[in-house]
């Protein structure tokens, strides 16, 4: 899913631009990189079984009240990438987080803190109308994220 990723090199595990930066470099300059967060964010989606799945992994790990807050259609509740951490651990999306981060060359902390930054809006975005659309959403609706926020 990440064909971007192969060709990481050590130089690029010392670079001091953001994790998003470093995203645009590896994806050969997509927009400003968040096209490459909401890339992982579907991936995640993807290992979840869907954006409901992921709903659920996030629910099930603590997050109910800040998942609610993304679907419903008032004020997205901010998370932190250890909060994400925590409702993550031990689960495969936790897993799959950790491969992101080791093929990256990054700590994983670093994938979460970019995850938590941007999931809130991404499923805000999946879920209009504080529903999940009849079929639900899927990474073309994560693009037409991207390009409503100039990514």
């Amino acid at each position: 899913m990440f064909p971007m990723l192969a060709g990481a090199c050590p130089a690029q595990r010392e670079n001091t631009m953001s994790l998003l930066d470093n995203l645009t470099n590896l994806a050969g300059g997509q927009g400003a990189g968040g096209s490459s967060a909401l890339e992982i964010i579907g991936g995640l989606i993807n290992h979840a079984g869907g954006v409901q799945g992921l709903i659920n992994a996030l629910q099930r790990g603590g997050l109910g009240s800040a998942v609610e807050s993304w679907i419903s259609t008032g004020t997205n509740q901010a998370i932190s990438g250890g909060q994400l951490s925590q409702a993550l651990n031990g689960t495969p999306l936790g897993a799959h987080v950790n491969e992101i981060a080791q093929k990256l060359g990054v700590d994983p902390n670093q994938v979460l803190g970019q995850l938590a930054q941007h999931l809130p809006q991404a499923i805000d975005h999946l879920t209009p109308n504080g529903q999940l659309p009849a079929g639900e959403a899927d990474l073309s609706a994560l693009q037409s994220l991207a390009a409503k926020l100039g990514l």
